[in-house]
């Protein structure tokens, strides 16, 4: 039987899982579905619209599922905030609902929003990811999995973070940042994320050896990306991980606006610094 505070106000529309938790002063509102598991703390709101999954943890001062703030959405569309599976949700999170008739702001499963993180409208999150203090996601930000993401940065919107990436605190991006590297500052790729690639079983050393290989193609060797497409196209015997970063290189080349911007650049460690 679901644990609801009397202080707490749930719409009567709400399609509640039997085993969920719901904290003093929380705020449920009508069309929201809890899957199982689901803990709602004190002062949480779950805003219209908002579907989650199960073991799905949210503490207190977050709101899920606000309106876009986006001039110009229409009130009157329905649009939504789908949520995966064992998300937290931190103190102070807020995540967007989508705009555009019948969009979703999307969150996948396993993420960490540490306090104060933030997802805009239309967004799209993938598994595994962290979202460290404070990291600001604009509208129509694509995140891959297993990407951790700035303390106290921000990242542009309509721009594509690949998988694996791991960002230097208080840095940002205003351009598509490719899979499995490291990045500093503004628009700064310093290397590979070596160390994360390491740390991945699903990730062998081939795999790491042939993506070092498609990052040096890119970075290294001062070609334009035309020419680096068609150098990474000829390693026939490449195996999903490199693949994922060509093809993440090939969607920015092909990318036609608003999603044109361009792929991060990479500087050296010690310019970075500066």
């Amino acid at each position: 039987m679901a644990s609801i505070h009397p202080t707490a106000m749930v719409d009567k529309t709400v399609i509640l899982a039997d085993d969920i938790e719901i904290g003093p002063y929380a705020i449920v509102e009508g069309d929201v579905k809890l899957g199982p598991g689901t803990i709602l703390r004190s002062h949480s709101i779950v805003r219209r619209y908002t579907w989650m999954g199960a073991g799905n943890f949210v503490d207190s001062f977050a709101v899920l599922g606000g309106l876009p703030q986006d001039y110009k959405f229409d009130p009157a569309q329905v649009t939504y905030l789908k949520i995966g599976d064992n998300n937290i949700f931190r103190e102070g999170v807020t995540v967007n609902r989508a705009t555009g008739d019948g969009e979703a702001t999307v969150v996948g499963n396993n993420n960490y929003w540490f306090a104060n993180s933030h997802a805009g409208h239309n967004a799209k999150i993938g598994d595994n990811v962290i979202l460290v203090n404070g990291t600001l996601l604009a509208g129509h930000v694509t995140v891959g999995d297993r990407t951790i993401l700035p303390a106290n940065g921000s990242i542009h919107q309509f721009c594509w973070i690949g998988e694996g990436v791991m960002f230097q605190g208080l840095a940002g991006a205003s351009m598509h940042i490719p899979p499995y590297v490291l990045c500093a500052d503004i628009n700064k790729v310093i290397s590979l994320n070596s160390m994360g690639l390491h740390r991945r079983e699903d990730i062998s050393e081939e795999d790491y050896m042939q993506v070092r290989e498609a990052f040096n193609i890119v970075y290294r060797r001062g070609l334009g990306l035309q020419e680096a497409l068609d150098k990474m196209d000829s390693c026939d015997d490449w195996g999903r991980a490199a693949v994922k970063f060509r093809e993440f290189v090939r969607a920015v080349f092909n990318a036609e606006p608003p999603f044109n911007r361009g792929l991060c650049p990479r500087v050296s460690r010690i310019h970075a610094r500066r």
